[in-house]
């Protein structure tokens, strides 16, 4: 289970683009706050904190404890809006959430033991094929991260959503994935495509050498005949 984590912010006046241009001239990413039967919240954070922590692939999938002055709100990350270019959060969704109702979050996928794989050893390759899965759950249930073995994968082995350990309390979100037979994980040889040289013919090459020194003759009687 993820543990909860704190993330500070302040009321925001107002609403709309000028607002959020306010914000971010101040450093701060302006956000929302909504759902539970609760009416939205505008709020911001610091851009810089707000950065550090998008670094861990983590936070999207985590409980917030989100604290404004002397109140706080559990919530989850629903979207972040980024600058094209520019390292910046432009804009952060949060959903309120409440224990006794599931929520559907995307999670990241972790690899375990490919080093100790039989098709690793066998000079296979990793394909990730599911960075994240989609799944549903209680908010005291929902994991940083699922976990996948490929410690006993052989070569031209595939996992399959069916073929996961789920944690307790955690379900596929089949109307994203479609069934349980999508493909996670495979372990296969690298198939480097090989391409035939043209095989040459000698006749031609014989004449083409014999064209090249009728043609530098001349120039090496010329040469001979000067001076």
């Amino acid at each position: 289970m993820a543990t909860m984590i704190d993330l500070e912010g302040e009321l925001r006046e107002g609403s709309g683009k000028r607002s959020a241009r306010r914000a971010r001239r101040e450093g701060k990413a302006p956000a929302v706050l909504y759902g539970a039967g609760r009416p939205a919240r505008m709020l911001s954070f610091s851009s810089e904190i707000l950065n550090r922590r998008l670094e861990d692939p983590t936070f999207r999938s985590r409980v917030l404890n989100i604290r404004v002055g002397d109140k706080s709100q559990p919530a989850i990350v629903k979207d972040v809006q980024r600058h094209p270019s520019r390292n910046a959060v432009l804009h952060i969704d949060l959903q309120r959430v409440r224990e006794e109702e599931t929520i559907r979050m995307a999670v990241p996928i972790s690899l375990l033991n490919a080093d100790a794989s039989p098709g690793v050893k066998m000079g296979g390759s990793v394909s990730h094929l599911l960075n994240e899965l989609h799944i549903i759950c209680l908010p005291k249930d929902l994991p940083e991260q699922i976990e996948v073995d490929l410690g006993e994968v052989d070569l031209d082995e595939m996992l399959h959503l069916s073929d996961l350990d789920l944690p307790e309390g955690v379900a596929v979100n089949e109307r994203v994935h479609g069934d349980t037979d999508h493909p996670v994980v495979s372990i296969a040889l690298r198939r480097v495509a090989e391409v035939d040289e043209p095989e040459e013919d000698e006749e031609l090459l014989d004449e083409e050498a014999e064209a090249a020194e009728g043609e530098e003759a001349p120039a090496e009687e010329e040469s001979s005949g000067e001076g």
